[in-house]
């Protein structure tokens, strides 16, 4: 049995796949000020003063926190405004991220 033109049916199944989340991390150290600390996750990550000051306490308690969960790029651009900015003010601040 033939098929005239344009009879093909097709069927198209599309997956939308949930992209690999990063947690970004601020680790503890003697030197960076608690204030410039809380600075950062307030103008990075839009903490509030209040928010950002618990964070804060975790990384100078626990020695890291987490200050967000962001989708790869998302995370790597963040980390790296924290390091520069950190490095701008001679702080020696270290921010990394992980898979979640």
């Amino acid at each position: 049995m033939s098929h005239p033109a344009g009879d093909t049916k097709t069927k198209t199944h599309t997956r939308t796949r949930t992209p690999q989340l990063y947690k970004v991390l601020l680790l503890n150290d003697d030197y960076t000020p608690m204030d410039f600390v809380v600075e950062v996750l307030m103008r990075f990550f839009r903490k509030s003063e209040l928010e950002a000051t618990r964070i804060m306490l975790q990384v100078h308690h626990e020695g890291v926190g987490v200050c967000g969960v962001y989708p790869f790029e998302i995370a790597e651009t963040k980390v790296h405004q924290v390091m520069e900015a950190a490095a701008e003010e001679g702080h020696p601040l270290q921010c990394i991220m992980e898979p979640e």
